[in-house]
């Protein structure tokens, strides 16, 4: 997922793609200990997707809060 893509959503959806991304990791990351994946960089892809996602709403709150402020 492109950060061009994740500026295109709403808090809302962000957040609900965030609970589905960290349940996506906390799979992958499952899966993996019992038998090892094809393709172990789905784990960091996974991973990075949710720093993204994270990246993109705090920055949000951030705003947010500054405009208060001011």
């Amino acid at each position: 997922m492109k950060p061009s893509e994740i500026r295109e959503f709403t808090n809302k959806e962000i957040e609900e793609r965030l609970d589905t991304e960290q349940a996506h990791l906390i799979q992958l990351k499952l899966n993996h200990a019992v038998s090892p994946l094809d393709n172990p960089n789905k784990i960091n892809a996974a991973r990075k997707n949710v720093a993204r996602l994270k990246t993109e709403l705090n920055m949000r709150l951030k705003q947010g809060k500054d405009k208060e402020n001011q």
